[in-house]
């Protein structure tokens, strides 16, 4: 199984904005629905051995699960519209119980830190960040938890919380990508056995 955890700083956290304007009106959603799109898709095909977990706003997590997925399609706006389903449905999440609300995809009232701890549990965490070392001197890891950001930096609290737990830090490559881009490098040095199998 691979994992993502994407922080989304300024991601909504209401139902309340446009899917006419994720990249503005809704706190650049745009760059998280990107790197759902970039997790899952292959050429006509979805990878089912994939999760995605989506931190809006330190409040909720949006949790996409390739094994029982439907109704996401490549382009940004219906993957928008999914997560505004999701949080449409907000008040249905009690505690640390999750709401459903499209086959494979639920909504969390957790932040990051839960969100890492609930994920983290049998995973070997990997943080892509620039500052890490490089991806082909890393053996590709069991389980990879990636944990990555959206268009700013971690926070200092979640840059802290990687800092003690995250076994690997690497970065993908020489040039600074973004982050559905860093996704696609990632998976593609898994699928090749850390670029040793074509």
């Amino acid at each position: 199984m691979r994992q993502f955890l994407v922080v989304g700083h300024d991601a909504p956290t209401d139902a309340d904005f446009s899917l006419d304007d994720i990249a503005g009106g809704a706190g650049r959603l745009d760059v998280l629905c990107r790197c759902v799109n970039s997790a899952f898709f292959l050429s006509h095909d979805l990878r089912e051995d994939v999760k995605v977990h989506l931190v809006l706003g330190n409040e909720y997590t949006v949790s996409f699960d390739g094994a029982t997925l439907r109704r996401l399609n490549p382009d940004e706006r219906s993957t928008a519209a999914l997560v505004k389903g999701a949080l449409e449905e907000k008040r249905e999440a009690i505690g640390h119980q999750p709401v459903e609300t499209s086959p494979g995809v639920s909504l969390y009232r957790m932040g990051f830190e839960a969100t890492f701890e609930r994920v983290a549990r049998d995973a070997t965490v990997v943080q892509l960040h620039e500052d890490g070392e490089p991806l082909v001197d890393a053996e590709p890891p069991e389980e990879p938890l990636f944990v990555l950001s959206d268009h700013h930096d971690f926070a200092d609290a979640e840059a802290e919380l990687l800092a003690e737990k995250a076994e690997r830090r690497v970065r993908v490559g020489p040039e600074l990508l973004h982050a559905d881009h860093t996704i696609t490098v990632a998976h593609n040095y898994l699928d090749t056995d850390g670029y040793e199998r074509y």
